[in-house]
C-alpha cells in the first residue's frame, strides 16, 4: 500500500512542478489568439469552454488503454508502478503536451504535419501513411470488439442484437461523430463518459483502501509473472503499459482539442494534465487489479496467478481484461459498478474509435489540401476510410494487433524525436539549451521500440543479450547524429 499511495502522490507532484517547469520552458501565450478563433470553420475549429475540452481530451487519450494496458502490465510486478509514474511525468505527459502546443502554435496542425514542418518532406508523408494506418486499425478493432460485448450482454436469436447489428449500430454512430461539427455529438457526450470513467477510477481506489487483499511493494522483485513466453520485463513491460505511460496514439488526438482550445495558458491543464490524469486511472487500476485478486481464495496460487486465472474465465484462451473489469466494478461498487463497467469496457472503446476515424479525416485533408467546411467534402474524405475499415472488420486482427503495441510506442518515439529538433531550432535561435527534456524521452523510447522488436515473438526473437545491445547501439546513433545536427545547427544560425 505504501508504494501505491507514494505513487499517487508523485503523479500530482508531477503535475504541479514539472508540469509546470516545462510548460514554462515553453512559454504560452495569453494574447496569443488560438486556432478555434483565427481557423474558426464551425465544425473542427470550435472554441469551447476549458472544462470541456480537458474532459474530451482525457476520453479521446484514454478509452480503455489505461484500464486494460495497466490491469495486464501488474502482472510485471510493482515495476509496473515505478513506469507509469515517471514514464507519464516524464515522457507521455511532455510528449502530449508538446503535440497539442506545437500543433497551437502551427493552426492546429495534425501530427504529420509537425513532423514534415522540422524532419522534412519524407518524415512527412511517412508519418501520413503510418497515422492512417494506425487511426484505421484503431477505429476498426475500437467497433468490432464493443460490439462483440454488447451482444454478449444481450443475447437476443437472430440478426437483430447480434454482433453484426450492433457493429452496424457502431458504424453509422462512428460516421456521425466523424462528419458533425465537434461540439454537437462529440462535444456533448464525451464529458459525461469522460465523468463515468473518473467515477468509476474513485471507486476503485476507494475499494483499493478498504477492501481485502495485499498490495505488492517496491522492495519485491520486479520479473515477469505470465507463465509462458518469459519474456524481461524490459522493454515489454513499456510496451504493455503504453496509455497511462506513453502512447503514440496521443499524438493523433491532441490536435483535435488544439483546435478547439480559446488560450494558450490552459494547454497545460489540457494536455499536460489529461495525461496525468490518465496516469493516476492506470495506477489506480494496476493496484485495484492486483489486490481484488488476492482477496479472491484460491488455495496455494500467488495473486498473479489468481488475477491471470480471472482475466481467463469462461474459456477464454488468452487474458482478457474486460472479464476482471466487469467483476471488480459488481464487487467493490454493487449495482453502480455493473453501469460503469458497462461503459468502460464497452463505451470507452467506442470513443476510442469515433475520434481515431475523425483524426484520420483530418489527416487525410491535411494530405489532400481540401478544407472541411462543407459536409460533401468531409464524405468525400471519411468514406474511403469506413470503406477500408468495413473490410477490415472481417479480417482477423490477431497478428495485426501484435504488431499495434509496437507501432504505437515507434510513432510516440518518433513525435517525441520531431519535438526535440523543434526545441533544438528555437535553442539555437534564443540561445538557450531546453531540448533535453523530450530528448531524454525520445532516447529511452528509441531503445524501447528497438530492443522489444528485436526481442518479441512478432520481431526478430533474438537472444535478450544481443537484443539489448541492437537496442542500445541504435540508441546510440541517433544520439550521435542529433549531436552533430545540432551542432551543425547552432553554427548555421
Amino acid at each position: 500500500m505504501i508504494t501505491f499511495v507514494v505513487a499517487f502522490i508523485m503523479l500530482i507532484l508531477g503535475y504541479v512542478f514539472y508540469g509546470k517547469f516545462v510548460d514554462s520552458l515553453f512559454a504560452p501565450n495569453a494574447n496569443r489568439l488560438t486556432p478555434s478563433v483565427t481557423l474558426a470553420d464551425g465544425v473542427d475549429y470550435i472554441s469551447m469552454p476549458t472544462w470541456k475540452v480537458f474532459l474530451i481530451q482525457f476520453l479521446n487519450i484514454a478509452g480503455t488503454g489505461p484500464i486494460f494496458g495497466a490491469i495486464l502490465g501488474i502482472m510485471f510486478g510493482p515495476a509496473a508502478y515505478l513506469w507509469i509514474v515517471f514514464g507519464c511525468i516524464f515522457a507521455g505527459a511532455v510528449h502530449d503536451y508538446f503535440t497539442g502546443m506545437i500543433s497551437l502554435r502551427s493552426g492546429g496542425a495534425s501530427i504529420p504535419e509537425i513532423v514534415g514542418d522540422n524532419l522534412g518532406s519524407s518524415a512527412r508523408l511517412l508519418m501520413r501513411v503510418l497515422s492512417l494506418i494506425l487511426l484505421i486499425l484503431v477505429g476498426a478493432v475500437f467497433a468490432r470488439t464493443p460490439a462483440n460485448l454488447i451482444a454478449a450482454l444481450t443475447p437476443t436469436d437472430g440478426f437483430w442484437g447480434g454482433s453484426l447489428f450492433w457493429l452496424i449500430v457502431i458504424i453509422v454512430y462512428y460516421i456521425m461523430a466523424t462528419l458533425l461539427p465537434i461540439d454537437k455529438l462529440i462535444g456533448r457526450i464525451y464529458p459525461l463518459f469522460g465523468a463515468a470513467l473518473l467515477i468509476m477510477a474513485v471507486g476503485v481506489c476507494w475499494g483499493i483502501l478498504t477492501q481485502k487483499g495485499s498490495l505488492p511493494e517496491i522492495t519485491e522483485a520486479f520479473s515477469n509473472h505470465y507463465p509462458e513466453g518469459k519474456l524481461p520485463v524490459f522493454p515489454c513491460l513499456c510496451i504493455t503499459i503504453a496509455c497511462g505511460a506513453v502512447s503514440g496514439f496521443h499524438t493523433t488526438q491532441s490536435p483535435l482539442m488544439a483546435r478547439c482550445l480559446n488560450n494558450e495558458k490552459n494547454g497545460r491543464l489540457v494536455f499536460y494534465g489529461a495525461m496525468i490524469t490518465e496516469g493516476i486511472v492506470a495506477l489506480i487500476w494496476a493496484a485495484g487489479a492486483i489486490k481484488f485478486a488476492d482477496s479472491v481464495s484460491i488455495t496455494g496460487a500467488t495473486p498473479y496467478e489468481k488475477l491471470l486465472r480471472l482475466m481467463t474465465e469462461n474459456g477464454v484462451h488468452s487474458a482478457d481484461p474486460a472479464i476482471l473489469v466487469n467483476a471488480v466494478c459488481k464487487s467493490w461498487l454493487g449495482s453502480v459498478g455493473a453501469v460503469l463497467a458497462v461503459l468502460g469496457v464497452v463505451a470507452a472503446p467506442i470513443t476510442s474509435g469515433d475520434t481515431a476515424f475523425r483524426s484520420a479525416r483530418l489527416i487525410a485533408s491535411d494530405f489532400v489540401h481540401i478544407k472541411q467546411g462543407k459536409i460533401s467534402n468531409r464524405l468525400l474524405l471519411a468514406l474511403p476510410l469506413f470503406g477500408v475499415a468495413i473490410y477490415l472488420f472481417f479480417i482477423d486482427f490477431q497478428i495485426l494487433w501484435r504488431y499495434f503495441a509496437w507501432f504505437n510506442q515507434t510513432l510516440a518515439c518518433g513525435a517525441l524525436w520531431t519535438f526535440t529538433a523543434w526545441l533544438a531550432r528555437r535553442d539555437a535561435t534564443n540561445r538557450t539549451h531546453t531540448s533535453f527534456v523530450t530528448l531524454i524521452p525520445a532516447l529511452w523510447m528509441t531503445l524501447v521500440s528497438t530492443t522489444y522488436i528485436c526481442i518479441a515473438p512478432e520481431g526478430f526473437t533474438l537472444p535478450a543479450n544481443i537484443s539489448y545491445v541492437i537496442g542500445a547501439v541504435c540508441t546510440a546513433v541517433l544520439l550521435v547524429s542529433f549531436v552533430i545536427w545540432n551542432q551543425h545547427l547552432d553554427r548555421k544560425i
